[in-house]
């Protein structure tokens, strides 16, 4: 199971997840030094994107990290890293932006997010006992097992794919929101904001091509198991 020449598939996605995480991190070093003319701080941006698009029910909060921010459509809290809250950047006010987006998707009722949202405590349970169940399935040679597993696992790839959609529409309100408030008012800014959430989006495609790439290598794993008994 550990030695399995299967494992190999799982290379690219490694790959591609590592690239993707110097890319974030290249990205936000690079315009969180990029001071903003506006002079609006990553919190400052939310709080008046979110209102003048009509979102009054969302709280910005501060949390401790970095690159620790997010958005809660069940609480309508928004929370801004250190580095982002009080920072008036490039950097800060992209991804402050963004999850803004995300606050908006709530109240428009976004589609894809309504459906994330309804399948995460399914895809939750299921990335727990996907792979125990597989390799307890290996163990005792029991096809149904396998299987169980697989489907369990395939939960975590359509979670991934349905995050696609989520997170480029936030990116895209985001760049949106921020040239219509005023925040952003040269190309270079533009530029600045798009380059830290193309390096964010890409993330979410390494890990929706990890998570392929797993389910292939256990679906083939699957397959060996049969032939052997």
């Amino acid at each position: 199971m550990y030695l399995d020449p299967t494992y190999l598939l799982l290379i690219p996605g490694l790959l591609l997840a590592f690239y993707a995480q110097w890319k974030v991190k290249s990205a936000y070093a690079k315009y969180s030094k990029v001071p903003l003319s506006s002079r609006v701080s990553g919190a400052e941006a939310a709080e008046r994107i979110l209102r003048q698009n009509g979102n009054d029910a969302v709280q910005i909060a501060q949390v401790a990290g970095q690159l620790t921010d997010n958005y809660n459509p069940r609480t309508e809290v928004l929370s801004l890293s250190e580095g982002v809250y009080n920072s008036a950047s490039v950097a800060a006010v992209g991804i402050a932006a963004h999850e803004a987006g995300h606050a908006m998707q709530k109240k428009d009722n976004y589609g894809p997010l309504n459906l994330r949202s309804i399948v995460v405590p399914t895809v939750s349970i299921g990335s727990r006992l996907s792979m125990p169940i597989f390799i307890l399935g290996l163990i005792v040679s029991w096809q149904p097992l396998l299987y169980a597993g697989i489907a369990m696992f395939a939960l975590t790839v359509v979670f991934s794919l349905i995050t696609l959609p989520v997170e480029f529409n936030a990116s895209k309100r985001a760049v949106a929101m921020l040239q219509s408030s005023g925040i952003i008012t040269t190309r270079e800014e533009e530029k600045g904001v798009r380059a830290v959430l193309s390096a964010a989006a890409l993330t979410y495609v390494a890990a929706a091509v990890s998570a392929i790439l797993q389910l292939i290598r256990l679906i083939l794993l699957s397959r060996s198991s049969s032939r052997r008994r």
